[in-house]
C-alpha cells in the first residue's frame, strides 16, 4: 500500500483490542465516549527533509511532531495527549510536511481508553 503526502499507512499492526484501529485506513474510531490517551513516534530515515506530523481528530490538527536535522540520518519525533472523545470520533496521524522514505517501519501509534464518560 502507499500513502499520499496527507495520509498515513502503518503496516503492522501489533495490538488491536476490540477492533478500534481501522487496519485498512490507519484510523482509530472511539468505540464509546470518553477520554483517550493518543501517542505517536515517527522515525525519518536518509531524509534531509524537515517532517512535521500531526494527530488529527476528526479532521482537525491537535498536535504535532518536527524532526528537522539535516545533518543526521535518523532523527525521530514523538508526542502524545488526551482527548475527549465522542462515539465514533477517528483519530489518525497526518504527514503535514516532508517525506518518511521508509521511516513508518520504524514508527508506532497508540490509542486507549482512559476513562469512560
Amino acid at each position: 500500500k502507499e500513502c499520499s503526502v496527507y495520509d498515513t499507512f502503518l503496516p503492522q499492526v501489533l495490538v488491536n483490542v476490540g477492533r478500534s484501529f481501522d487496519e485498512e485506513r490507519s484510523n482509530f474510531f472511539a468505540p464509546r465516549k470518553g477520554i483517550y490517551s493518543f501517542n505517536f513516534h515517527v522515525v525519518k530515515v536518509y531524509n534531509r527533509q524537515t517532517i512535521q506530523v500531526s494527530l488529527m481528530h476528526n479532521g482537525w490538527p491537535v498536535i504535532s511532531a518536527f524532526a528537522g536535522d539535516q545533518d543526521v540520518t535518523r532523527e525521530a519525533a514523538s508526542n502524545g495527549v488526551l482527548i475527549q472523545m465522542e462515539k465514533g470520533d477517528r483519530a489518525y496521524l497526518k504527514l503535514e510536511r516532508g517525506n518518511l522514505m521508509g521511516g513508518w517501519k520504524y514508527s508506532t501509534f497508540s490509542g486507549f481508553l482512559v476513562f469512560p464518560l
